[in-house]
């Protein structure tokens, strides 16, 4: 390998995080093909389903997560072991995180629009990854230079700062902004400046009295979700399938209360 591989994956310490997130991905994507061919009813694949008992992928995923974590602390950061862990933690993760949106709703809404949360959060999770992968580290102390890094308190303030703007741009209803600004600097900063989504916390205890901050809140919102909304569901569909609208009906109706 050259001098680039051994200076910013080897060196650091990173080839065990590389092979982690090549594993998730892969474990995703070979899910997600699995899983809609047996939806149309193609190939070798079907449901696991023993004395009647339907076994979703996050059950194995769960054991896989389980020794890999464990198997990663056991055997410190380097070594074949570690590679090993490394790998059947990214597999589970892919596996659990797949059903992401099963776990959140406690249901089975994979093919139902309720079920896109899992392709959105796996995106998600990869793209952060990828970002620490890359050198961005936590709360943007990627950016200060090594007469900045010794003085600590200059990185905790600088940490504390990051952190706090990433709540509030969370608090304004911007989760989205708030991960990335977590490791991307000035992003946090951002989401926190501007307007809140209608709807969040924020919104809802300054804007209740200040119709025109609702009104412009509304409108930067509109204009936002018609701009990105539309090319966001195709890449969703494009990778995780398009949703059932049958079962995307039921996954929204009100269930009745369990009997007394």
């Amino acid at each position: 390998m050259g001098p680039w591989w051994y200076r910013n994956i080897i060196e650091p310490g990173k080839l065990p995080l590389l092979l982690a997130l090549l594993a998730f991905i892969l474990s995703f994507l070979v899910t997600r093909v699995i899983t809609r061919l047996i939806r149309a009813g193609r190939g070798p694949f079907g449901n696991i389903t023993p004395g009647g008992l339907h076994v979703h992928h996050v059950v194995p995923g769960v054991i896989l997560v389980v020794i890999g974590g464990f198997g990663a602390i056991a055997s410190g950061a380097h070594g074949f072991g570690s590679l090993l862990s490394a790998v059947v933690f990214g597999l589970g993760a892919g596996l659990v995180l797949d059903e992401f949106a099963l776990i959140l709703h406690l249901d089975d809404v994979y093919w139902s629009e309720q079920g896109r949360k899992s392709v959105e959060v796996v995106v998600l999770t990869a793209a952060l990854v990828g970002l620490v992968l890359a050198g961005f580290l936590p709360f943007g102390v990627n950016d200060l230079t090594t007469e900045e890094r010794q003085n600590r308190g200059l990185v905790v303030m600088n940490m504390a700062g990051n952190f706090f703007l990433a709540l509030v741009a969370l608090w304004k209803g911007k989760a989205r902004t708030a991960l990335f600004g977590m490791v991307i600097p000035f992003v946090a900063l951002v989401g926190a400046v501007r307007l809140a989504r209608p709807g969040s916390p924020y919104a809802r205890r300054f804007y209740a009295n200040r119709p025109r901050a609702r009104a412009r809140a509304g409108l930067r919102a509109f204009h936002h979700d018609r701009r990105w909304a539309a090319p966001r569901r195709r890449f969703e569909e494009f990778i995780g399938g398009a949703p059932d609208p049958a079962k995307s009906a039921a996954a929204a109706a009100p269930k009745e209360p369990p009997p007394p």
